[in-house]
């Protein structure tokens, strides 16, 4: 019987491997051919299992569990070189770009032998004529990838023993290649699929894993691929040189997507503050739609801060994140004259709706607020330029649509702008906004309207708000509310249009306002009291109606200059626009009173008129005019083009090149005034220049009247005054530039945009450099933008230094007083040079040509390690003098091995 299991599994795999080789598995004959002179066929098929005819045994079946074949699958290999079964040894021997495949299992390698008896299968590398090894084993089960020197691995038990192995494990939120980890061990147990043991291994994120420039030395240790390595004695190796670093047992989570770690902190001394931990906390992944970052500092002489940050998305829903920040400062010690403490906080919330959420309603949410001194006087300087940053703002809305006609808008909006320096906080809790859309009553919903009658229409608008104006130490206590004003204002806009000779448009008027408030302000005047004008809050509902006409002209002019085709520049296109405005006010006297004394007569002011009030005055939406307006303004808006010869022969149209953007006057004149009926000439402009690389905007104002001595305008010419025309009141002017090394050469790319700073992003911040770059390397990254992205490995550029530079220049005059004085005149600039392909260089910086000193200045240098990077960022003078050194490993798997230091500022 044991004979007969022996022939008959025999004749299975002599059926399996003609089977295999007859289906065109194996690109070779069935008679495997070493030399031309070989004349070795295969062994027929044994006669005894031939003329095996045993009869079936009539005994009833045994019910003990039949046992399962050794092999579950058909077993398909090839080979290029050589392919022979050997019946002596039970072993299939391939040769030369080796391949098997069995069930979720692939093997590749130089040379393949497998022993179908003990169902086992050996693979290794071979030499070319060179002497050296090639066609390295490839092994692959399910998922699971590795490359060794050689491998066994028995088809049963699924085990395996492989030498020299190499694998690859993402992990995190990393990309596969440079951010993932590289797992290399002189000998591999595989004991199931999901379990492995390692001896002699070593574990690193570099791109060479044959020599790589650091690794993890880890004697033994236990390897759940995707999942972790558990590890005994380990210990830091760079440059195969060993390190201090080392632990006695080792965890490194393999796991993909996000998972739950510490976060670890850096560690550092402050003069004042003694000993610290910086960015030290926990990072836990909640679930698959939120996670929470907590992380805080601590001081030895008690100061500490308190972090919390958060993201969450939901695809085709919404997505946001919320940062919340703590900190109590200490300078000094108890008992010491110089001791103090106080508290800061910052709150940052962004929420954002996907589009296909919900067509007809939308949330969303930018909030920055917090302590004005924060950023300033914050322990964890995070960035330099939020220290610059003299405004907070925040903006909390959420709209509806009612799309059924006629459509009407609706939002609810929380506003908060904050001045740093002032600190004042101005708030809107909340503003109410609703508008109809426009109706046209005598012209059908769909048609073409003409004419005067079919283009009359009109809208309706709401407005209401509870604006509260506060400053930053009331902020959060019952006393932001004391001034609250609340208000709402009613508009219904109507008007019409038409032409006049096919060239002039027409625009004709009305405007109605409705303004409704909750208190007014009864004023009266006690000069027995010496106390002046007293003010008395009167609180319930009032309002007042107001109203006012308008009518326009406008046209467009074109005006070209041609040159002739054959010229560089063919042609030049001057556009006008211009047009005038009447508007007329009427007076609104009945909602004015006098003042009047205890006696109750009239009080005249020093021109001997009688001084009114209105009891609106000071509320949300202020009083209606007093005095009658009929006003005619004038504007002129020009911009000018020129068609250029492209360099491009090729080319089949000249390109159009914009001189100037604009460049628009505007003035007005008031029927009833007094007197100063001409407002000042305002001109403002723009254009861009050097192949839009170049920003230029300006803006004046003239004044066609004088001044008194006292600087005060007067109803005189200031041309009569001994002046010229116009009085130059104001000017200013911004220039900003940008250029690259990319900007020149024959075959030009497009520039790629600078990287920008997340954090400085969030924190409401410059995006740009301008004001120097982030100095937390641990949370913002390298200059070049991009951690995983290695540098070649050469020397120098030579005469090809990749450079950027920005520029932004201002200037403000003032003269309004003849003070004839420059009141700001400042150059900022920012560039990086990689002066090679490892070393980049930086530097921000600025002078303020009126205060006679440099603005806050940066000096960057960062050098690319291959799997390290190595910062320092030193700000020489100023009051945010420091410097901050790092050095820590790219990948985002091993970024908590690091090191940094800094100073803190003076």
């Amino acid at each position: 019987m044991q004979s007969n299991k022996h022939h008959l599994l025999l004749y299975f795999l002599l059926l399996l491997t003609a089977t295999s080789l007859f289906a065109q598995d194996i690109p070779v004959p069935p008679v495997p051919i070493k030399a031309e002179q070989d004349t070795l066929v295969a062994s027929p098929i044994p006669k005894i299992i031939r003329q095996d005819t045993v009869a079936v045994d009539s005994v009833q079946k045994d019910s003990l569990p039949r046992k399962e074949p050794l092999l579950l699958d058909k077993i398909k290999y090839k080979a290029k070189d050589y392919a022979k079964l050997s019946q002596k040894d039970n072993k299939i021997y391939l040769y030369n770009e080796a391949e098997i495949y069995y069930q979720d299992t692939e093997l590749k390698a130089g040379v393949i032998i497998m022993d179908y008896e003990k169902n086992e299968v050996y693979a290794g590398r071979i030499k070319d004529s060179t002497g050296a090894y090639s066609q390295i084993p490839y092994f692959k089960q399910g998922t699971n990838e590795v490359r060794p020197d050689s491998i066994r691995f028995n088809f049963d038990s699924q085990k395996a023993l492989i030498y020299n192995s190499r694998s690859e494990q993402q992990a995190g939120l990393g990309t596969l290649g440079s951010d993932a980890m590289k797992v290399y061990a002189q000998i591999t147990k595989k004991e199931n699929d999901s379990v492995y043991f390692l001896y002699e291994g070593k574990l690193t994120t570099s791109k060479d894993t044959v020599d790589p420039d650091y690794y993890i030395r880890v004697r033994k240790a236990k390897f759940v691929p995707k999942k972790k390595i558990i590890a005994g004695y380990s210990n830091m190796y760079i440059a195969d040189v060993p390190t201090p670093i080392a632990l006695p047992f080792a965890y490194f989570p393999l796991t993909t997507g996000r998972v739950a770690g510490l976060l670890f902190p850096a560690i550092g001394n402050d003069p004042t503050r003694g000993y610290f931990l910086q960015n030290g906390g926990y990072y836990l992944p909640i679930n698959d739609y939120v996670d929470l970052s907590v992380t805080g500092d601590v001081y030895t002489n008690g100061s500490y801060g308190l972090r919390g940050e958060s993201q969450y998305l939901k695809r085709y829903k919404f997505r946001g994140n919320v940062n919340i920040r703590f900190e109590n400062i200490i300078n000094s010690q108890k008992g010491f004259d110089d001791y103090s403490r106080s508290t800061n906080y910052n709150i940052q919330w962004s929420h954002a709706q996907d589009t296909k959420a919900s067509p007809n309603s939308r949330f969303s949410a930018s909030v920055n607020f917090g302590s004005s001194q924060y950023f300033r006087n914050s322990l964890n300087q995070f960035n330099v330029p939020n220290t610059q940053n003299n405004n907070l703002s925040s903006s909390i809305s959420y709209s509806k649509t009612f799309p059924e006609y006629p459509s009407v808008n609706m939002s609810l909006t929380a506003t908060h702008n904050q001045n740093t320096n002032t600190e004042s906080v101005n708030l809107t809790l909340p503003t109410l906004t609703t508008s109809v859309e426009r109706i046209f009553p005598f012209a059908k919903r769909d048609g073409i309207k003409k004419g005067i009658i079919q283009n009359i229409n009109f809208q309706y608008n709401l407005r209401a708000e509870n604006r509260i104006a506060t400053t930053d130490s009331l902020f959060f206590t019952s006393k932001m509310f004391e001034g609250a004003k609340i208000g709402a204002q009613h508009t219904i806009p109507i008007s019409t249009n038409f032409k006049i000779a096919k060239h002039f448009s027409v625009t004709v008027g009305a405007n109605y306002n409705d303004v409704w408030t909750l208190q007014t302000f009864e004023r009266t005047y006690d000069e027995a009291a010496r106390r002046g004008i007293v003010v008395d809050t009167i609180s319930g509902f009032d309002r007042y109606g107001e109203y006012n006409l308008s009518a326009s002209l406008g046209t467009t002019l074109y005006g070209t200059f041609n040159f002739g085709e054959d010229k560089k520049i063919q042609a030049i296109r001057h556009t006008m626009r211009p047009s005038m405005s009447y508007g007329y006010t009427p007076a609104f006297d009945q909602y004015y009173q006098d003042y009047l004394d205890e006696t109750g007569d009239q009080i005249l002011n020093a021109n001997g008129e009688v001084q009114r009030y209105s009891r609106f005055e000071q509320t949300l939406n202020g009083a209606p005019g007093l005095n009658k307006s009929s006003a005619m303004s004038f504007n002129l808006a020009n911009t000018l083009e020129a068609k250029v010869r492209d360099k491009d022969t090729t080319a089949l149209e000249p390109k159009k090149v914009a001189l100037l953007n604009s460049f628009n006057l505007s003035t007005a004149y008031n029927f009833e005034a007094d007197s100063l009926k001409l407002s000042p000439l305002n001109i403002t402009g723009g254009t861009t220049i050097l192949n839009n690389k170049m920003s230029i905007n300006f803006s004046s104002s003239l004044d066609p009247y004088a001044i008194d001595n006292n600087g005060v305008r007067i109803d005189t010419w200031n041309k009569d005054n001994g002046g010229s025309l116009f009085r130059l009141t104001r000017a200013n002017a911004n220039v900003s530039y940008s250029i690259s090394s990319t900007s020149f050469g024959k075959n030009k790319k497009e520039e790629e945009e600078k990287p920008t700073d997340d954090y400085v992003a969030a924190s409401g911040g410059r995006t740009d450099d301008l004001f120097g770059r982030s100095d937390s390397f641990g949370q913002r990254g390298s200059l070049r933008g991009d951690d995983n992205k290695e540098p070649e490995e050469t020397t120098s550029y030579g005469n090809k230094l990749p450079w950027d530079l920005r520029l932004a220049y201002t200037v403000n005059y003032n003269n309004s007083n003849r003070q004839n004085e420059i009141s700001n005149s400042s150059l900022m600039f920012s560039g990086n040079i990689d002066l090679t392909p490892m070393w980049t260089v930086g530097v921000s910086s600025g002078y303020d040509f009126k205060n006679k000193g440099f603005t806050i200045t940066q000096l960057r240098f960062e050098r690319d390690l291959k799997s390290f990077r190595l910062n320092f960022d030193w700000t020489p003078f100023g009051t945010f003098e420091r410097w901050y050194f790092f050095i820590g490993i790219k990948s985002s798997l091993l970024k908590d091995l690091k090191w940094e230091n800094r100073s803190q500022r003076r």
